[in-house]
């Protein structure tokens, strides 16, 4: 197998996981609302000192949801990176992402020095990708 070819099982594995993971949170998501509009979620939870609040697990679950979609794109990226011939390649400082970071994160679009100063974090679009800083497909 070519290194093209285990990227792209790595990223397919990737993409494979995360829209199970997004099935499964849209699946508790979905219970959680259904449950607070029959009320078979106990009522008054907001002054219940036992446990969450109802409200604090669907923002949860939610905030959930959006990272795994944030990586979705990413991983969606970083295929369109691989068939344009730049995988692997840094898309704040154009230099090496490196093997052991694309191995343990096939959808990584920046090196470890860039992601450790927080260049995707800063509001910016990544160049390249039509990802923004959020993760999000622009």
């Amino acid at each position: 197998m070519t290194e093209r070819e285990a990227a792209r099982a790595r990223l397919e594995a990737d993409r494979a996981a995360t829209l199970r993971r997004i099935a499964e949170l849209e699946r508790e998501l979905g219970g959680i609302i259904a449950s607070a509009a029959d009320g078979s979620s106990g009522g008054d939870d907001e002054h219940d000192p036992e446990g969450a609040t109802v409200a604090y697990e669907r923002q949860h679950v939610a905030a959930l949801l959006e990272q795994a979609r944030s990586h979705l794109a990413a991983v969606g990226a970083a295929s369109r990176k691989l068939d344009a011939g730049r995988y692997g390649q840094c898309d704040a400082c154009g230099g090496p992402i490196g093997a052991a970071r694309l191995a343990a994160r096939p959808a990584a679009l920046t090196c470890v020095r860039c992601a450790a100063r927080g260049l995707l974090c800063q509001g910016r679009n990544v160049p390249n990708t039509g990802i923004s800083a959020a993760g999000r497909s622009s």
